[in-house]
């Protein structure tokens, strides 16, 4: 049996069986390809920080413009440990997660879209919640699709099912949920067509972090591609209120970096986001 706290690497997590999902799970394979994190999520901010209160929320409780990263790299440890820890290491994670959430809320001091004044947020709003893990199934599902492999129909729904159990492990509510793959295209397709989910000037705050900030040191390297996937992800609708432009030229300069990326990538993500501690210290992936 393996001692409590011995750090496991990243190949025997794959294989472990102790966890919520199971090395056949769809949720490990997306999740095992170096794509995913590095070029999926940056589109998954400014998606998340497209709504309003959202934006408001890591605008006004962090310092977003110097711990962005540190922050986004904290939440990809939260979901690494879900996916590929084991059940009490993925419980942690997510009430670790919860935490954090229950410090974030507020009143909004000045007009943001619809929202007046004086609106109040609060990051555990399950609303808010289920929006933060639709930008991350989109994202995530967009990536593997370009890029890696395309999933047919039942890997989707499977996909879909292991991701809900994610979002409940970080405390959104299983009723708000949307129960199917297809429900939940309606859920984002209505969002995406409503006036709610706009582009405002926090939100823009934050996009001039992920496109200009450097990223962590072991990533660097990687900054076009990442730049290049965070704008191809976004809705046409989104792209333009961010004021960002798509080519043919950039999609095919991006097509040529996600390949090298397959190669090279991997050990720069788990670096960057230390995943694998050393011997002896326990996982201590919390996020930032």
């Amino acid at each position: 049996m393996r001692p409590r706290g011995e750090a496991r690497s990243h190949a025997a997590r794959v294989a472990a069986r102790d966890g919520y999902f199971a090395p056949e799970s769809v949720i490990r394979r997306v999740g095992n390809s170096p794509l995913v994190p590095l070029l999926g999520g940056g589109s998954a901010v400014l998606l998340q920080v497209a709504h309003p209160l959202v934006a408001v929320g890591v605008v006004e409780h962090s310092d977003y413009q110097h711990d962005l990263w540190r922050r986004l790299l904290g939440t990809l440890r939260a979901l690494y440990l879900i996916t590929y820890g084991t059940k009490e290491e993925a419980d942690r994670a997510g009430r670790d997660v919860q935490t954090v959430h229950a410090r974030v809320h507020g009143q909004t001091r000045a007009q943001l879209g619809v929202f007046p004044a004086g609106t109040t947020y609060s990051a555990s709003d399950p609303d808010l919640m289920l929006w933060v893990h639709a930008t991350l199934v989109y994202s995530s599902l967009g990536i593997y699709h370009r890029f890696v492999h395309a999933l047919n129909t039942d890997e989707q729904e499977r996909y879909y099912r292991e991701m809900a159990l994610v979002a409940r492990i970080f405390g959104t509510p299983a009723d708000v949920i949307p129960a199917t793959l297809a429900d939940f295209r309606d859920y984002l397709r209505g969002r995406l067509d409503g006036d709610e989910i706009q582009v405002t000037e926090p939100a823009r705050q934050v996009a001039r972090v992920i496109l200009r900030a450097p990223l962590p040191l072991p990533l660097r390297l990687l900054a076009p591609a990442h730049r290049l996937s965070t704008t191809a992800l976004l809705p046409d609708r989104l792209r333009h209120e961010y004021g960002l432009a798509w080519t043919r030229s950039r999609a095919a300069v991006l097509r040529g970096a996600a390949q090298a990326i397959k190669v090279a990538a991997y050990p720069l993500f788990l670096a960057a986001a230390r995943i694998t501690p050393r011997p002896g210290s326990g996982l201590a992936a919390r996020p930032g």
